[in-house]
């Protein structure tokens, strides 16, 4: 998937947080480089280049709202980080 189908469904998943199921937050996770494990009973994302960005999403079929409002909140995290690194990289050349 690539970036623009992410953002696509980040804003799908933004304005409709249910009914997403895992393959959905692999794909959505990929677009923005995060990497996975798995664990037990879930799946951890990791974002590649900021390690502390990571969500741990259960390994069901159907996942509860919960799941995608988090989601999208770190994926703002990571864009608002991103956008700060860019202007600061500007501002030291």
């Amino acid at each position: 998937m690539n970036g623009n189908a992410s953002k696509k469904l980040l804003e799908k998943m933004r304005s409709s947080p249910c009914g997403w199921g895992q393959k959905d937050f692999e794909h959505l996770f990929n677009g923005f480089e995060f990497q996975w494990r798995e664990g037990k009973k879930h799946r951890i994302y990791i974002h590649s280049k900021f390690k502390d960005l990571s969500i741990s999403v259960p390994r069901h079929d159907s996942l509860k709202e919960w799941v995608a409002r988090e989601s999208v909140k770190l994926i703002d995290d990571l864009i608002s980080r991103s956008e700060r690194n860019v202007k600061s990289d500007g501002k030291d050349k």
